[in-house]
């Protein structure tokens, strides 16, 4: 019994095929198939007090924010560095993510957004997660974030997680300090960077580093018997006439001062 074959010809695959190469792609197709498999992040450039930054995305969050010259620069060190593309945003996806960011910035968005750490252990993961709660205008030292992640011990480490922060910023390691108060480096420019940061967000920098050569950590009020940290809300509410100053944890407690609840400095 012969049958009808249904099926094309090898020559007609050919012919086929070879006319399915001679139409063009549209230009938005292949960053469209990067994305959506994950092969490449999307980037914005964003204007802040500290010049332009340019931040990176995925499905899984936020991957990365960096200060550089121009948005070149900023693809080939991202590409050398996660060994992926990354692809400059559409206006339309830009204009609807750049309030989320901006109010994390100024402080104003109580949920954080998301952010991809997968790359990261758990414990540079714990570290930079605890710096996001710091509050805006406040500081904390390295041994602030050891002990209040389980690891007192660690601060060296501490420190080396906050260096490699990938998100500076919106996570915000400029809001670390040193343990003796100084304000120490940052990895998004330096010094001057996070003294601009700080500055911004009320923080007081240049008291900071004199309070840091008055060898002064904690501010204690005699009304109440409790000491803080100083760039604590409640330190700050202590009027000039009732705040005592402390050089470390132990002073302020052989006094007979117990630590705030609110910014737990011990």
């Amino acid at each position: 019994m012969n049958m009808k074959r249904d099926h094309p010809s090898p020559r007609a695959l050919v012919g086929a095929m070879r006319d399915l190469s001679a139409i063009e792609p549209p230009a938005s197709l292949l960053p469209a198939v990067l994305r959506l498999t994950d092969l490449a992040d999307t980037f914005l450039p964003l204007e802040t007090s500290v010049g332009t930054v340019f931040v990176a995305w995925n499905s899984r969050g936020i991957s990365a924010v960096r200060r550089q010259e121009d948005a070149a620069m900023f693809a080939r060190d991202f590409t050398s560095q996660y060994q992926r593309r990354v692809i400059e945003s559409d206006a339309r996806t830009a204009s609807a993510l750049r309030p989320a960011l901006e109010a994390t910035i100024r402080g104003e968005r109580k949920a954080p957004l998301p952010f991809d750490l997968h790359t990261l252990t758990d414990f540079e993961q714990a570290v930079l997660r605890k710096a996001l709660d710091i509050p805006r205008g406040q500081v904390r030292p390295y041994g602030w974030i050891a002990r209040e992640i389980g690891h007192p011990r660690a601060m060296r480490a501490v420190g080396s997680a906050l260096k490699h922060n990938p998100i500076p910023l919106l996570i915000p390691c400029h809001r670390v300090v040193l343990s003796d108060g100084h304000l120490g480096q940052y990895a998004m420019g330096g010094t001057n960077i996070k003294r601009a940061l700080l500055t911004v967000e009320g923080a007081e920098p240049d008291v900071l580093e004199t309070l840091a050569e008055q060898h002064i950590q904690f501010f204690g009020s005699d009304t109440t018997d409790v000491f803080c940290f100083p760039t604590c809300r409640h330190a700050r509410r202590v009027a000039p006439q009732h705040r005592v100053t402390f050089s470390s944890v132990r002073e302020a407690e052989n006094r007979g001062y117990r630590p705030c609840k609110v910014c737990r400095p011990a």
